[in-house]
């Protein structure tokens, strides 16, 4: 039964109920986004941090008492090249020396006793600060936002699965109790490796907290609705970044600020008593078989919204009758992984295309913000500005997708994206630092919108049998690209110039894959694999209303059949009902009087002798012909 035009407008139709849930849907990507940009906190280097001075590294005479601070720092910390105090070396000097009026010899060594830290951005101490990850130990702060865009990639994919699996609600509450409790766990690491490995496993419930929300929301809206719920969401996500750089001044401390952003995690653990504000959907239980879960999913919908599904006399307007007659009692559960799209053609293609295009939106965004460093160094001014970005990226989408379709404005973001790149890549050192700032805004929000776009219609053109494990791939595609960037970190962006050049080269090729895709505006979700299979892309460019549209040889074609197996199954299920009923309103009962006979003897005789003249008559005709 097709969902969209046969049960959904008969259980209310996105109701006050369907909205409920959708408002419900939207606390969870608060949650996750909060946790998620904590970690830019977490690893901010501080803007200036130096040595402190070892009295063990000076000669013996010295007196502090002699010199004034500026002047002590001068004796004891070497200048580098960029015209402040060294971050990672000290004056050794030798004992042996009491006059330091004249040159003494010296050499430079690394730090012995630690660093002193200028305030990071809102936060007194963070993980940088607290182990001293600076010089010689800086690798190991791309190697943590590595690791938990690792876990990541694993959440989306096995959680996926999982929700392909135990049904949407089920995978949500499992992800948020995990990563609740891994949450609080994170708060009394007392050890860079320990942070590093509580992060990893809570990244990979944060994932799949993300995806079973997104996609339970997503089912229980009709068309017209999907894209303008799905982008509210994202207007929860930058509120929860615009609230954070506040809640890093109020915590001051990392582990408190860890402890405030695991709160809402703990509080969507009552949606566990809580059943009725974020239900199973009701077309993940059609799809897998499960008859008896879905017509129970479907009665609280359709009473929830105000629709009586009761037994009426005429099951031609009875749901659960339907439902009977269309599926039988014999029907049973059947689920799918992801290792069946190998067997597929559209919607693996499909995947592929949108799990690029999200890879290269994710990607390309260190681009264009290194490039907004150059403009100005502060942090909370690239910040804002890509927050204020991807506010303006979802505005945009709700006013032009629905409008022009998802395949038209993703080939133009893409085009967007790809254009401000490769003009960054080649005039950067020819234009003005003014230009430079507006190419890359504009890089930045249409490689957000890109991005958005790509998780919204890939949901939409998955099946529902394999919609979390299928997104799940896609989606871990985009943390990969957002891994690219720590990679160049790491190599502390001796590959930049690479980096941009491959996503720009990748921006380009993804104009020609996105002419494939199929249009889903306006259209119901493929539920099997089958459905999904049926996706056909339409043309690029609208014929002309006068064009002659006529085929060469016109065919004669067999009218159309009447059957419908609609009605014949409903005529069904009303006549079964009947039956089975043990009173009936009247009884006709046919009396034949015994000694009268149906036909008369005179009319067997006139009816045999008129069939014999017939014969006769055709006899000689036949022979006159």
């Amino acid at each position: 039964m097709d969902f969209e035009s046969k049960i959904y407008p008969q259980i209310g139709g996105y109701g006050r109920y369907n909205r409920i849930v959708t408002i419900f849907s939207w606390f969870p990507n608060f949650a996750v986004t909060l946790n998620l940009f904590c970690d830019v906190f977490y690893t901010l280097t501080p803007e200036s941090f130096r040595c402190k001075p070892d009295p063990s590294l000076l000669p013996s005479g010295f007196l502090l008492s002699n010199l004034s601070k500026q002047a002590y720092l001068n004796f004891t910390i070497p200048w580098d090249k960029e015209g402040g105090l060294s971050h990672c070396e000290l004056y050794k000097y030798s004992s042996n020396y009491t006059n330091i009026t004249e040159n003494i010899p010296r050499e430079r060594v690394p730090c012995t006793k630690g660093w002193d830290y200028a305030k990071p951005a809102g936060l007194q101490s963070n993980f940088v600060t607290e182990w001293n990850l600076v010089c010689g130990d800086y690798w190991k702060i791309p190697l943590q936002h590595i690791c938990f865009m690792t876990g990541w990639i694993l959440g989306y994919i096995l959680l996926g699965t999982i929700c392909d699996w135990l049904g949407r609600r089920r995978a949500l509450l499992m992800s948020v109790s995990l990563s609740g409790l891994l949450g609080v766990a994170v708060c009394v690491s007392n050890s860079p490796v320990a942070f590093l490995l509580l992060r990893l496993s809570q990244g990979a419930m944060l994932a799949g907290v993300f995806l079973s929300s997104y996609i339970a929301r997503l089912e229980v809206c009709d068309p017209p609705h999907r894209l303008m719920v799905s982008m509210v969401s994202g207007f929860f996500a930058m509120f929860a970044e615009l609230l954070l750089p506040g809640l890093a001044v109020v915590c001051s401390d990392w582990p408190v600020l860890q402890a405030v952003a695991t709160v809402p995690l703990l509080l969507l653990i009552s949606y566990w008593c809580c059943s009725s504000v974020f239900p199973e959907s009701p077309r993940w239980l059609l799809a897998t078989g499960q008859i008896p879960q879905a017509k129970k999913s479907l009665q609280i919908f359709a009473v929830q919204n105000g629709v009586c599904l009761g037994e009426e006399l005429f099951p031609a307007e009875n749901l659960l009758s339907e439902m009977d007659t269309a599926y039988g009692e014999d029907s049973e559960t059947e689920y799918h992984s992801v290792l069946e799209l190998r067997h597929t053609r559209v919607i693996w293609r499909n995947g592929l295309i949108l799990g690029l295009t999200l890879f290269i939106g994710t990607g390309i965004q260190y681009c264009f913000t290194r490039n907004l460093h150059s403009y100005s160094t502060h942090f909370y001014f690239s910040y804002f500005l890509r927050v204020l970005t991807g506010a303006l990226a979802c505005i945009f989408l709700c006013l032009t997708v629905d409008r022009f379709g998802r395949r038209g404005i993703l080939l133009l973001v893409a085009i967007a994206t790809g254009l401000s790149s490769l003009l960054l890549l080649a005039l950067t050192q020819y234009l003005r630092g003014g230009l430079v700032l507006v190419l890359s805004v504009v890089g930045l929000l249409s490689s957000q919108a890109l991005a958005l776009l790509s998780v919204f219609f890939a949901s939409e053109v998955l099946p529902t049998v394999v919609r979390g494990g299928a997104l799940g791939l896609v989606m871990s595609a985009g943390c990969v690209g957002m891994a690219a960037s720590s990679l160049m970190e790491l190599q502390n962006n001796s590959g930049y110039f690479l980096h941009h050049v491959i996503f720009a080269s990748f921006a380009v090729l993804s104009i020609l894959c996105i002419m494939l895709l199929p249009e889903s505006k306006r259209k119901p979700l493929p539920d099997s694999l089958k459905d999904g299979e049926c996706q056909r892309r339409p043309p690029l460019f609208l014929s002309r209303a006068d064009r002659d549209s006529l085929p060469l040889l016109r065919t004669t074609r067999a009218p159309a059949s009447e059957y419908n197996p609609d009605n014949y199954a409903r005529l069904v299920s009303a006549t079964k009902k009947m039956l089975a009923k043990d009173t009936l309103p009247f009884k006709m009962v046919a009396v034949t009087p015994p000694h009268q006979t149906l036909l008369r003897p005179h009319a067997v005789i006139s009816g045999t002798q008129g069939g014999g003249r017939g014969l006769e008559n055709r006899g000689l005709h036949g022979g006159s012909s």
